[in-house]
């Protein structure tokens, strides 16, 4: 593993000495092992003891075997399994005085004074009272005499770090929880799943959701599959819902389309705090519409199945800061709550993220609902905007006549969540009052006229389609620019937006150097990053990447799960990216691999001899699978078979070996909910871009845009989305290799090396700064917005 030039580096750091407990409380999430997973191999890693508190709160009251120490093999196997193996459980001991007294002996007769609690507000504002009471319960142990004074002294400080385990998104602080992700795919395979029955009989369907008090889940779900009412208590329907949503759905039928989506948060309210339920809302629609209606309450599935890749990657993230906040405390320290934002973890003041979540519920108890929505934060905040414009269509006599064409693309191979961000780009394109054309087959088919006006309906139920409706080539524009320009001439395209990987920025830059020569491209252009790779050079995350990730962390999962019961078994699996590693790194971390090989990351026989003898150790402690990735370019020499063949023969007598080229499935399949939402969203940005830069570039009846401002991408860097010219990326760029020069998700590949047991530095330079809740975010920072 390469060293980083960072001063601040993760050997200075030690826990010897020290002894961390981890528990679940409350309701269970998938992710949370992966969290457990993180924090137990972290910790053993820096030398300290690390305990499981089984069931929560009760195991530490109760102690015993309740609380047992941890070793690296009990945590393996665990990364894929929903739900939390040491259990979780409310309890009403610790709520009591005495229950805490009795928890406090069970922890300093093991010495563990650094607790770290996966779980919800209510879990984690016990931990910070437990914490703010410990030297006075330390006190009254001695005075029982159930410790000594010495004991006393010696554990007289409890550190806590928290991290959100909660599928309902419900706490203020963090863009995402762990589990959230998760409860997202359960909730969009059945809406999936009922939307082709619905079809066959025309049906209208009631979906009720979990969430509590909270509509992230109904908000969400609502928008990546295009449903026509949400019901959410953040922001009850005004006074008339009931015929306004009729109106809708009838609306819908007439225009063609044979079913009706409506979800139910099931804490909807209505603006007098009267409960909407799924029943009342069937029974509405039957009565008014006479339409064939169901109701289908998901409940506790929503909680159930494997975690997602997007949930293990955030826990195992998470677990790890976790460690390093612990090993960082002091006497004085604040506990604080591991958080996501944009693609970073931060450290948040526990108690400030609970009274900000706190303060939403007394909004929405006090009636100050678009308060309530505000608090919830700008990532909810966006869903809501997004879904009512792209949900709910004005009529033609409030649309506003711009009399601007805009032309939308997609170029390059097909990536799931296209069908998503076209979809989006026409409905807000036409609610801005454009008239909005769909380009087929990309620019070959732009050269060849393949171009067609689109309405509303038109892109109807795209959301969940995967690959490219509208057909997608690789074709560069310059071969046919003269006929691309004639194309533009004739239609009178005053915009374009672009979607798709490196071929699509390659395409901008082409007509950029096309302007000078040909006035119908001084028009505004803008690009949305949307490849399975995630090589766009100017964003972290391209549409498609994640839908990817979990194809990949899915199947790794089923291979892994063939070997059990067999001898010990190493698995050899090659990803696609081309020259980018971000599928074989990040997926490799989701999926527990030992290794994975990149092109980024230079490897020699003597790396993969050291692989192949870790292994091995480790084979003969007990562990019965490994996992090696490989990305398809990473060395033209040590090729897929070539590692297959060295690890069957070095591994001979330990492991034997199995290789697996996943190839294309990466690239088919459903879109993921986070990839549904991020085109969705990223594409409603867009177009208002473009119709600020129509404005702005319209003098004398005609359009002109030759700027390096009028020709951007919008990519997702760090915590904001943001438009950058598309000229200055140049630098950025390794075109040969068509790779951006410099890759975030390289720092996590340490992480992926420390829990599989491998030593290595960890660079934490982006870690320890501890950043408070009640600050404004940037204008521009709606990056998580996209999930």
């Amino acid at each position: 593993m390469a060293q980083t030039d960072n001063k601040k580096f993760f050997e200075n750091l030690t826990g010897a000495g020290k002894a961390i407990a981890v528990l679940t409380s409350g309701g269970d999430a998938q992710g949370m092992n992966a969290a457990v997973r993180a924090v137990v191999r972290m910790g053993i890693y820096v030398g300290a003891k690390v305990y499981f508190v089984h069931e929560g709160y009760q195991g530490m009251v109760d102690g015993g075997d309740n609380i047992k120490e941890a070793t690296w093999e009990s945590v393996s196997s665990m990364l894929q399994m929903g739900g939390t193996v040491i259990g979780s459980a409310r309890c009403k001991d610790f709520r009591t005085h005495e229950g805490r007294l009795k928890a406090a002996h069970n922890l300093v007769q093991r010495g563990i004074t650094n607790l770290c609690v996966i779980g919800g507000d209510g879990s984690l504002t016990g931990a910070n009272l437990f914490r703010e009471e410990w030297s006075g319960l330390l006190a009254e142990l001695v005075q029982q005499s159930l410790i000594d004074e010495e004991a006393a002294q010696k554990y007289s400080a409890l550190h806590i770090v928290g991290m959100v385990g909660s599928i309902d998104n419900d706490f203020c602080g963090t863009d995402m929880t762990i589990g959230t992700d998760s409860a997202l795919h359960r909730i969009i395979e059945v809406v999936d799943a009922i939307m082709t029955t619905a079809q066959s009989h025309q049906r209208t369907f009631v979906l009720e959701v979990m969430g509590r008090h909270c509509g992230y889940l109904a908000l969400v779900s609502a928008l990546a599959c295009g449903a026509d009412w949400v019901l959410i208590p953040e922001m009850p329907p005004e006074d008339g819902w009931e015929e306004k949503m009729c109106q809708k759905l009838s609306a819908t039928r007439s225009r063609g389309s044979r079913l009706n989506i409506i979800i139910v948060a099931e804490g909807a309210i209505d603006r007098h705090g009267k409960a909407i339920t799924s029943s009342i809302v069937k029974d509405l629609v039957v009565q008014r519409l006479g339409f064939d209606t169901r109701v289908t309450i998901l409940g506790h599935v929503q909680r159930g199945g494997t975690p997602s890749a997007f949930d293990r990657i955030l826990a195992s993230r998470m677990g790890v800061e976790a460690v390093l906040a612990l090993l960082e405390t002091t006497a004085n320290t604040a506990a604080c709550v591991v958080s996501l934002r944009g693609n970073q973890s931060v450290r948040l003041p526990l108690m400030e993220c609970v009274q900000m979540t706190q303060e939403v519920q007394k909004a929405m108890d006090e009636k100050r609902f678009e308060e309530a929505v505000r608090l919830r934060g700008r990532s909810f905040e966006n869903n809501l905007k997004t879904y009512k414009l792209l949900a709910h269509r004005k009529p033609e006599s409030e649309l506003p006549h711009s009399n601007f064409n805009v032309a939308v693309l997609n170029v390059g191979a097909p990536a799931a969540g296209m069908n998503a961000a076209v979809r989006s780009a026409v409905r807000v394109g036409i609610s801005e009052g454009h008239k909005m054309f769909a380009v087929s087959d990309g620019f070959e088919g732009f050269s060849k006229g393949q171009i067609k006006e689109v309405k509303w309906a038109d892109v109807g139920g795209w959301t969940g389609q995967g690959g490219s409706l509208l057909g997608t080539k690789r074709t560069l524009p310059a071969k046919h620019i003269e006929k691309i320009a004639e194309q533009m001439r004739q239609y009178n395209i005053n915009a374009l937006l672009m979607i798709g990987g490196f071929e699509a920025l390659e395409c901008l830059l082409q007509l950029c150097e096309a302007r000078s020569s040909y006035e119908e491209f001084c028009v505004p252009l803008c690009m949305l990053p949307a490849t399975i790779s995630n090589n766009v050079p100017g964003t972290d995350l391209s549409i498609g990447a994640d839908t990817a990730l979990n194809a990949i962390v899915e199947t790794c999962d089923r291979i892994k799960q063939s070997a059990s019961g067999t001898k010990r078994r190493v698995f050899i699996i090659e990803t696609m990216g081309g020259y980018c590693g971000y599928l074989a790194s990040v997926g490799g971390l989701a999926a527990g691999a030992d290794a994975a090989y990149i092109f980024e990351e230079p490897f020699d026989i003597r790396d993969l001899q050291s692989n192949v003898e870790h292994l091995t150790e480790k084979m003969k402690t007990g562990i019965q699978r490994g996992l090696i990735l490989r990305n398809e370019n990473s060395n033209e020499n040590y090729t897929t078979d070539f590692i297959y063949q060295l690890y069957s023969e070095e591994g001979r007598g330990v492991f034997d070996c199995r290789k697996n080229v996943l190839g294309h499935m990466q690239q088919g399949g459903s879109p993921s909910p986070f990839d549904r939402n991020f085109g969705t969203k990223i594409a409603a940005k867009a177009m208002q871009w473009i119709t600020k830069k129509l404005s702005e570039s319209y003098r004398q009846g005609r359009v002109f845009a030759n700027t390096e401002d009028s020709a951007c991408l919008l990519g997702m860097r760090r915590r904001a989305l943001v438009f950058q010219p598309v000229v200055q990326l140049k630098d950025e760029t390794d075109f040969i290799h068509r790779t951006p020069k410099e890759q975030w998700w390289l720092k996590l590949r340490p992480l992926m090396k420390i829990l599989a047991k491998y030593k290595t530095s960890y660079d934490v330079s982006d870690s320890g700064q501890l950043e408070h809740v009640v600050l404004s975010r940037p204008k521009e920072s709606e990056a998580m917005a996209a999930i």
